[in-house]
């Protein structure tokens, strides 16, 4: 019988999975796979324009929903899942039969994840079609090719004499969070692609800090659940690390923590259900990310439209900016921002190497944090996003050459230390350790952002606007110490907004004057 009328998918050609291996079946077809019963996430496109965030819903039309729903299941697909609200259908099928309602092949391979582990999957190379009578309707086909998308910057200090580090309470004090505030009232969403906690660790973490901690809730997305593999270098690390600065800066919110697969599905259905959730998040949390270019074009798409949807709704979200310097871990000896901090509507995390004391809160010096190539902070220009209104007058940079004006999105927006040599004390699966990485700073400032919320008493959406100056200026703007020390391989710090620490590291109380006012540029 003949397939369905197709029509290309903008936007979704997907390159070979890095050093992937053929892994046939057993009869050496893809009988076996083409039997298999997955889910994939079909999304729509917004009901109206939605005019960088303003104005809009963020919903599909009905009408697009119900379209949608009766030509998949005409064609024989199941309708698992309808979200209005994010645009998303869950659709479920034998393989052989999505793959014929999409226009693709699929085969089981193994190949080099971003974390540079093995993992076998289902494989797809070259672009995907959709039936003609969804032609423009549907935008994004995420999850037929099951890869890893995505990493978690964090790393281990190592055993050196003379490394120094802080309990994120220390850190509260040094970067002068606003007195008063506790996150309570609030919601922190984190969003993780693997690994888990358990209770007991984070009982004995609060009680070793004298604080009593937050109330921690998992959330399972896709299948995916709360499920610590027991080794404290693994997933477990992120998790735990996320938990732990979130929690500790922010002791009185609700810390609601969602697990999905590490998908680009997965992530996409993890930042929709945190953004839609109820009560809404003051911020979403997010230490994941992998070199923009590694995304395909519909799944970046999908996910800006996503965190479109999330300022709209007066929510925040924090993204680690990478660890792997301006190159973010690529080998073509090109620059590479770091998705989804690229995004302009997230707040992109970078770095520092701080040395202070932690009991009075006195900074001795901070730093752009490059310990080398390989560990650094992310931080550059994006490739896809362009530069943003809020940003238009920041210049970068460059190796010895003259500052300029980007062309695309500058990363990061703020930064926090993030030197694994002056990083922060966790305990995971049973182990005090000492952990860095810009996956620490997302939590650190979405804690910041639940207390500042907190104090206005009400959720502050994309933030940058408030943040950036109106006009170029040499010096740290207003909430902000500046950081002009450094490096992250080809771009380094200067006076103001620089591609390694953005606007500089916070002064939280200071923040929490300009958030009040409401004063930048908007």
């Amino acid at each position: 019988m003949a397939g369905p009328e197709l029509v290309p998918l903008p936007g979704s050609s997907r390159e070979p999975a890095p050093q992937a291996l053929h892994r046939p079946s057993a009869s050496g077809t893809r009988d076996e796979l083409y039997m298999e019963d997955i889910t994939v996430t079909v999304v729509l496109r917004r009901a109206g324009s939605a005019a960088d965030g303003t104005g809009a819903s963020t919903s599909a039309a009905p009408a697009d929903i119900e379209l949608a729903t009766r030509t998949f299941t005409g064609l024989g697909a199941r309708v698992v899942e309808t979200d209005p609200a994010s645009r998303r259908l869950r659709i479920a099928g034998p393989v052989g039969l999505l793959c014929s309602l999409f226009g693709t092949e699929l085969d089981t391979v193994s190949s080099v994840g971003p974390n540079n582990e093995s993992t076998t999957h289902r494989h797809r190379t070259g672009g995907l079609s959709v039936p003609a009578a969804l032609d423009g309707v549907v935008t994004a086909v995420l999850g037929l090719d099951d890869r890893p998308t995505a990493r978690a910057p964090f790393h281990f200090a190592p055993a050196a004499v003379g490394n120094v580090s802080y309990t994120p309470l220390e850190l509260g004090r040094i970067y002068d969070f606003p007195a008063g505030t506790d996150g309570g009232g609030q919601v922190i969403a984190i969003i993780e692609l693997g690994g888990g906690f358990g209770q007991a660790d984070l009982d004995a973490y609060f009680s070793g800090l004298g604080i009593t901690g937050p109330t921690v809730q998992a959330v399972g997305v896709d299948g995916a659940v709360n499920v610590p593999g027991g080794d404290p270098q693994g997933a477990d690390g992120e998790v735990l690390l996320d938990i732990e600065v979130a929690g500790a800066l922010a002791p009185k919110a609700t810390l609601k923590v969602y697990f999905a697969p590490n998908t680009d599905a997965g992530f996409l259905d993890a930042v929709a259900k945190a953004t839609h959730d109820t009560p809404a998040p003051a911020a979403i949390s997010i230490s994941w990310g992998q070199s923009e270019d590694q995304w395909t074009a519909q799944a970046r798409t999908a996910m800006d439209d996503a965190f479109i949807d999330a300022g709209m709704l007066g929510i925040t979200v924090t993204a680690a900016a990478g660890d792997n310097g301006s190159a973010d871990a690529q080998g073509d000896g090109s620059n590479h921002a770091d998705f989804p901090a690229s995004s302009p509507h997230v707040l992109a995390c970078g770095g520092t190497r701080l040395e202070a004391d932690g009991s009075t809160g006195k900074v001795a010096s901070e730093t752009v944090w490059n310990d080398s190539s390989s560990s650094a902070t992310g931080g550059g220009v994006s490739d896809t996003f362009p530069l943003p209104d809020w940003q238009q007058h920041v210049t970068v940079l460059s190796g010895a050459g003259p500052a300029t004006t980007p062309a695309g999105r500058g990363v990061p927006d703020v930064a926090a230390v993030a030197d694994p040599q002056t990083g922060y004390q966790v305990r995971v699966d049973g182990t005090d350790m000492v952990i860095g990485g810009t996956s620490a700073v997302a939590p650190l400032w979405a804690a910041l952002v639940a207390r500042l919320a907190q104090t206005r008493g009400s959720g502050l959406g994309l933030l940058q606007p408030q943040l950036y100056p109106g006009e170029p200026q040499a010096q740290a703007g207003p909430g902000f110490r500046d950081v002009t020390v450094g490096n992250n391989g080809s771009y380094h710090a200067t006076p103001g907004w620089d591609a390694c620490t953005g606007l500089g590291v916070p002064d939280g109380t200071a923040l929490q004057g300009v958030v009040a006012a409401g004063t930048g540029k908007a």
